[in-house]
């Protein structure tokens, strides 16, 4: 995410004086909400969707995701990396490739 778009949500937040209601416990319960309604946009039909509403919802989880590295004083690329090393390890290539079994089943 560019520093112009963190910068609008943090002045989205900033004026409508909304950090009071960000706790960690709250954004995680929003992002878990908005991802529900994201996940909704595919109930009846994995083929069947509507684009724009995907958008909107995914946006929601993206913006709430940021407020929680805010909330928190994390780095996204810090902790998505972190993640990315642990998931090589559990994932090698040559166990993992072209199978969507759990790691403690390769």
């Amino acid at each position: 995410m560019n520093q112009q778009t963190i910068n609008r949500i943090r002045q989205f937040t900033e004026e409508r004086d909304w950090d009071q209601f960000h706790t960690p416990a709250n954004l995680a319960k929003s992002i878990a909400i908005e991802a529900g309604e994201l996940l909704e946009c595919f109930q009846w039909s994995d083929d069947d969707y509507n684009l724009e509403n995907i958008k909107d919802e995914l946006a929601d989880v993206l913006v709430y995701c940021r407020n929680m590295l805010d909330k928190l004083g994390l780095d996204e690329d810090e902790i998505i990396n972190a993640k990315m090393t642990k998931n090589e390890r559990k994932y090698p290539v040559e166990k993992a490739k072209g199978k969507s079994d759990k790691y403690t089943e390769l």
